[in-house]
């Protein structure tokens, strides 16, 4: 008996050891490797001398650091509960389609998940554009004028939020119309024998069993907007980079422009415990109340 226990824990840890060797590898290591460098002033590439907590002591007292970090959570409330919100809604509306009409307007949402980020930048700075963006129109029919919206400080982080939601709304139109799915059909047969109505059902059945799930895409939301990047840097190209800077661009500015490579893995050290603590803490409160 305990020879064949044995023998399948042998059998278990060959198997799983392919993964641990490449998550230690590409994960674990370079991790430990951060953290040490953050207590250096190495450049980027190099050694350097140990400093202890000066750079986070002077990260504190950044006021780029704290621009980048107050504009990565602005980004963060723009998207992560509407985007949400919005998955939910398509979601539900698709769930109602049948056969190919609900394959191709499923389809038509997801294409955007699946484009590159230089394609979606291509896409929207040319209908944002002030000479023959289509988008200018209702612009100007609104505020009199063109305007060149990501030279705007106060609809920089709006538009990019937009053009994110578009850009990953497909994703979790995916996992609510899955979680619909789940739903037994005889639950809502029987709520229409009782002439609920599709506020009650909604509040009473739909909501409450697809939570789960919805508690999982605001997490992964969460994650993803903490760790944004490609579009602010894309968009701000051609103005003033630093009123609209987001943590991940000002760990990229600190390492590979100024060569800072302490300091920056210090930032990213910060990132790092900010994403894990709230991604952990959102996603227990979350299924807290699920099991309420």
């Amino acid at each position: 008996m305990i020879r064949n226990q044995r023998r399948e824990w042998a059998v278990a840890f060959l198997l799983v050891l392919p993964f641990l060797l490449t998550y230690g590898v590409l994960f674990v290591w370079p991790t430990i490797q951060m953290v040490q460098l953050s207590f250096t002033d190495a450049p980027l590439i190099g050694t350097g001398e140990w400093v202890g907590f000066e750079n986070y002591i002077e990260m504190f007292d950044d006021r780029r650091f704290w621009t980048a970090f107050n504009n990565t959570a602005y980004f963060v409330v723009l998207t992560v509960i509407p985007n949400t919100l919005i998955g939910l809604a398509i979601a539900m509306m698709v769930s109602r389609l049948k056969g190919w009409q609900q394959s191709l307007i499923l389809a038509m949402f997801f294409l955007p998940y699946i484009l590159p980020v230089s394609v979606v930048y291509r896409i929207w700075n040319w209908m944002f554009n002030v000479q023959f963006g289509i988008l200018q129109y209702p612009i100007s029919f609104f505020a009199g004028e063109t305007i060149n919206v990501f030279r705007t400080q106060w609809m920089f982080m709006p538009a990019v939020a937009l053009v994110t939601i578009w850009w990953t709304c497909g994703f979790n139109i995916l996992l609510f119309l899955a979680g619909l799915r789940s739903i037994s059909p005889d639950i809502y047969e029987a709520a229409a024998l009782d002439n609920a109505n599709r506020w009650t059902i909604f509040r009473k059945i739909t909501w409450p069993l697809i939570w789960p799930v919805t508690a999982l895409v605001l997490t992964i939301q969460l994650i993803l907007q903490l760790k944004i990047f490609d579009q602010v840097y894309l968009f701000v190209q051609g103005g003033r980079p630093d009123p609209s800077m987001v943590m991940v661009q000002y760990i990229y500015t600190m390492a590979f422009q100024r060569n800072q490579g302490g300091y920056a893995a210090a930032i990213a050290v910060a990132l790092f415990v900010i994403v894990i603590v709230f991604s952990v803490l959102q996603f227990q409160l979350l299924r807290a109340r699920g099991e309420k």
